[in-house]
């Protein structure tokens, strides 16, 4: 157990073993909400919609039990890792005070990580219940329709997809939304871009089908990977595993010998046929928008469903923000950021945080001690240009080290009183977009970036106005003579 005290919630005598183990230590700290009664139908999409709008600032991990017309042995977990305290406990970092605590952590984790390959095994629970091509039928789950002018009901969100490069043998995770067609049939949406659907392409490209599995339920610690940029050609299971700090332990599936956790909940197998599509969408998404409109899309025959006895399905209810794993997408996006252009030579970062209200994507704030001249407009081009900050972006803000860029009042603040539209407002263009772009019309892929330095004017800092606030001496001695009446709040 986690002592709770200096060592903070990374103090486990050893990683947790699966999703059932972590549900369990997130419960130990008092941040596991269960809720019965709640229908796949619209239900569930709402509440965990209502809880996360309700208390943005530390929700609970959501775990939806005793569902309506389902067995109790079927549950649904919603946001694992969207709060700094879980997330600080599924990665084993010290107990943060703040966001930019979990950042850091991450951010000098990156500077000595290496991934460690998976282990395999012969089988894992995972392996208890396998239904096998004719007993295949995805309504014995409790797949939920989580917004109103959705296509269909989605069983895959907080999911891993798992697909093998055919050319160089790598497997790639990434997180792709899964909607279900009928009882052995569902679309793969993926995005133009992103690491699975190029290796789809190959596939496609030599007229084969493309095999893949699709997990829903699994440690949080792949989920972290395989939603996020991890570069191309690294396994996202060998990236978990460095951050786990020990192999994960996998098992093949039986048709294609994919890889999937060994502990997983629910996998499904099948291959994406080159030769069928149907219509798949609308969706509601990250953007906050139904901004893919329904189209045609390949479907995945699903051919073997594996699961555990009483399996959880993982959720990632997307939609306007903040949502149920909008906080973790910007924990981990700001810390993979901040590592790549540190990593490009940008000296004096002082903090990086992707703001929630951009879904972790589209708002990227930087904050930095000036230098030399053009210091701040350096930082600009390098954040926009980073392979983590890269994909929909929108705006990139450069604050000076005074500045939390956590805070939105804070980063509001220093637009407002310290940038010129007319000097220090700049744009590029034909940067990289997608179909999920609410701007954008269907068929158009790229857009803009905004980049604004909202820095003092480096060629006359010492002659800025100074802040109108209490010293940092004179805040410490008053917190310390009269920090009790915060406790009157």
């Amino acid at each position: 157990m986690a002592d709770g005290g200096s060592r903070g919630y990374g103090a486990y005598d050893r990683p947790h073993e699966d999703l059932r183990e972590w549900i369990e230590r997130a419960e130990d700290l008092g941040e596991l909400m269960r809720v019965d009664g709640v229908d796949w139908n619209l239900e569930m999409g709402s509440v965990a919609e209502m809880i996360y709008h309700a208390k943005p600032d530390n929700p609970p991990a959501i775990l939806f039990e005793n569902i309506p017309g389902f067995s109790s042995d079927y549950r649904v977990l919603s946001g694992a890792t969207n709060s700094m305290n879980r997330l600080a406990m599924t990665l084993g970092f010290p107990k943060p005070k703040n966001p930019i605590d979990v950042v850091q952590s991450y951010r000098d984790r990156l500077k000595t990580f290496e991934p460690l390959p998976a282990r395999e095994l012969n089988t894992g629970p995972v392996m208890e219940n396998v239904d096998r091509d004719g007993e295949v039928d995805l309504y014995k789950f409790p797949v939920p329709l989580l917004h109103e002018e959705d296509g269909g009901r989605y069983f895959g969100t907080g999911d891993l997809v798992t697909i093998r490069d055919p050319e160089d043998n790598w497997v790639n995770l990434g997180t792709y939304r899964v909607q279900v067609h009928d009882r052995n049939t569902v679309g793969l949406w993926m995005s133009p871009g992103k690491h699975g659907r190029l290796i789809r392409d190959k596939y496609f490209a030599k007229g084969e089908p493309c095999p893949v599995a699709i997990s829903v339920g699994q440690d949080p610690l792949l989920f972290l990977s395989a939603a996020n940029e991890v570069a191309w050609g690294t396994p996202e299971f060998a990236h978990a595993g460095g951050h786990r700090g020990m192999p994960f332990d996998i098992t093949n599936t039986e048709l294609h010998g994919l890889p999937m956790a060994a502990a997983a909940e629910i996998v499904l197998e099948g291959e994406i046929v080159p030769d069928e599509k149907r219509i798949e969408g609308p969706f509601g998404e990250w953007t906050g928008y139904y901004a893919s409109a329904e189209r045609e899309d390949y479907v995945v025959r699903i051919r073997r469903v594996y699961h555990r006895d009483r399996p959880i399905h993982t959720m990632a209810r997307p939609g306007r923000p903040p949502s149920d794993y909008s906080f973790s997408k910007c924990t981990v996006k700001a810390a993979m950021i901040w590592d790549q252009v540190e990593r490009a030579g940008l000296p004096g970062v002082k903090g990086v945080w992707s703001m929630e209200f951009g879904g972790g994507r589209m708002f990227n704030v930087i904050s930095i001690e000036q230098r030399y001249p053009g210091h701040a407009r350096q930082a600009l081009l390098l954040t926009a240009g980073a392979h983590a900050a890269n994909y929909l972006g929108r705006f990139v803000v450069v604050v000076d080290d005074d500045i939390d860029p956590t805070s939105v009042h804070d980063v509001m603040w220093a637009i407002a009183s310290r940038c010129d539209p007319e000097q220090d407002i700049d744009t590029i263009r034909r940067t990289w977009s997608g179909p999920l772009d609410p701007m954008k019309r269907p068929g158009e892929n790229m857009n803009s970036r905004a980049l604004i330095d909202a820095c003092r004017p480096f060629e006359w800092i010492d002659e800025f106005p100074p802040v109108a606030e209490a010293s940092p001496e004179e805040k410490i001695r008053i917190r310390e003579k009269f920090g009790y009446l915060l406790e009157k709040l």
